[in-house]
């Protein structure tokens, strides 16, 4: 198991000895090229290297003995890590298992091959965003930002843009600031108990979007779930593990698993699409480590996205009409890592008078992807705004969507256009139906994504 402490031997060219790109799995791919449409870099540049058999192709030189160059990196670093790829490939190629090692690779032995600006800001976005607790001390500053009409001022002027895009990309996506709603560390059950869930609060999602978390405790206590949510919790690793900084990945993955343990719950239910994703991965990330593997293992089978367990379960509470049409946004990692698609769609047509309508290019990333428009702002923006010409063009009132970073990235990219367009997250919707709040409470979102507050 590699640690800190420990340094993996060279293997001769860009990789070391720990967890290289397969070699098994590199050779799956045939090169055939159903892969170009479904990835969003390919779409933006036409460029072979920007494609998935393209980054293929540059992992395998690596194995054969090419150095680490900055192709490499400019080239792994462009990937948005959305699977969209892994979906379309009728080969089976395991790109995500593949990207994934490969940016660890890079994080190790590549990143002097970024700019100083670059290797700057991904340290200020590691240090800030998987802690809740230092992005609870900055939702003060922002709140009084916002208040006082600053954001409206420095978008408008677009200095922080000419001096930062990254700055800028990070500023523009930031929600508005509404009350924390805590969640008790157990919600119970209304009516007869169906089952025991732990809840995952996030960071993001706890500190930016404290309405989803108490609204996904309530869709769950209606359902009939007990509901747990251990204090002492915190980050699930996603972030890095999708950015290749493995060893912090892992020790956020094994606090989480040490967290959950004793709670005594049948599921571990999680509201963000990416932290799902890599928590029902634990097995693989764990593998190595031997007081983990197992624990990892029993930890990762117990994962569920929300719209699973609800599905799963049946609903058993009322839902009342919701008058909207709404235009359904599948997460990258929900529906291409995790296959969850039908289920979303299910919950949402148990809703009397609601419709939902698909949108365009439904599979496309919308530019979010983890840190991705934070460090690459300008394809990101590009694609969210390609998103959110395709939302438009549905004619909803209302874009739904299972992750706390597709909603602030479409958001941002309506308002920059001038679209005035809801968003929210699924469990909101739900929430607003069971609790027979009327669309009002969704639309219009002049309150902004995730704000809808206990009545």
């Amino acid at each position: 198991m590699t640690t800190e402490e420990s340094k993996p031997d060279l293997l001769g060219g860009a990789f070391d000895d720990h967890h290289p790109p397969s070699k098994e799995l590199l050779d799956d791919c045939v090169h055939c090229g159903f892969c170009l449409p479904a990835c969003p870099t390919y779409s933006l540049w036409g460029e072979e290297m920007d494609s998935p058999r393209g980054r293929i192709y540059l992992m395998g030189e690596g194995l054969e003995g090419e150095p680490m160059s900055p192709a490499l990196v400019q080239h792994v670093d462009a990937c948005l890590g959305c699977m969209a790829c892994v979906s379309a490939c009728p080969s089976g190629v395991r790109y995500d298992r593949l990207i994934e090692q490969t940016r660890q690779q890079v994080e190790r032995r590549g990143a002097e091959h970024r700019t100083r600006g670059d290797r700057a800001l991904r340290s200020m976005i590691f240090a800030l965003f998987p802690h809740p607790g230092r992005l609870r001390l900055l939702r003060g500053p922002l709140r009084l930002y916002q208040g006082l009409g600053l954001s409206r001022l420095v978008r408008r002027s677009g200095l922080l843009a000419k001096l930062s895009p990254s700055l800028a990309a990070m500023e523009a996506v930031a929600p508005p600031i509404t009350p924390r709603e805590p969640v008790p560390p157990l919600v119970r059950a209304r009516g007869e108990r169906r089952a025991t869930v732990g809840m995952l609060l996030g960071c993001v999602q706890r500190e930016m979007f404290p309405g989803v978390n108490a609204a996904t405790a309530r869709v769950l206590a209606a359902e009939g779930c007990d509901v747990v949510t251990p204090p002492r919790q915190g980050c699930c690793g996603a972030l890095s593990v999708h950015a290749g900084r493995e060893a912090e990945g892992l020790r956020y993955a094994r606090a989480l698993v040490d967290a959950f343990e004793e709670a005594g719950v049948d599921r571990v239910v999680v509201n963000s699409a990416g932290c799902g994703s890599t928590m029902k991965e634990y097995a693989d990330l764990l593998a190595d480590d031997p007081r983990y593997a197992d624990r990892a293992r029993t930890f990762a089978q117990k994962v569920r996205d929300v719209s699973e367990i609800l599905v799963e379960l049946g609903p058993v509470a009322r839902r009342h009409p919701l008058e909207l049409t709404v235009a359904y946004h599948d997460a990258c990692h929900l529906s291409h890592a995790q296959g969850v698609r039908s289920q979303p769609r299910e919950l949402l047509a148990q809703i009397p008078a609601l419709r939902v309508r698909e949108i365009t290019e439904g599979d496309m990333c919308c530019g979010s992807a983890g840190i991705y428009n934070l460090v690459n702002p300008e394809p990101a923006a590009e694609l969210g705004d390609r998103k959110a010409r395709n939302v438009a063009a549905t004619g909803a009132d209302l874009l739904v969507t299972s992750n706390p970073g597709c909603l602030m990235q479409v958001t941002t990219a309506l308002e920059r256009q001038g679209r005035s367009i809801a968003t929210a997250h699924l469990v909101l919707v739900l929430d607003a139906s069971l609790r027979g709040l009327g669309r009002d409470a969704l639309v219009p979102s002049a309150r902004g994504p995730g704000d809808l507050t206990d009545t």
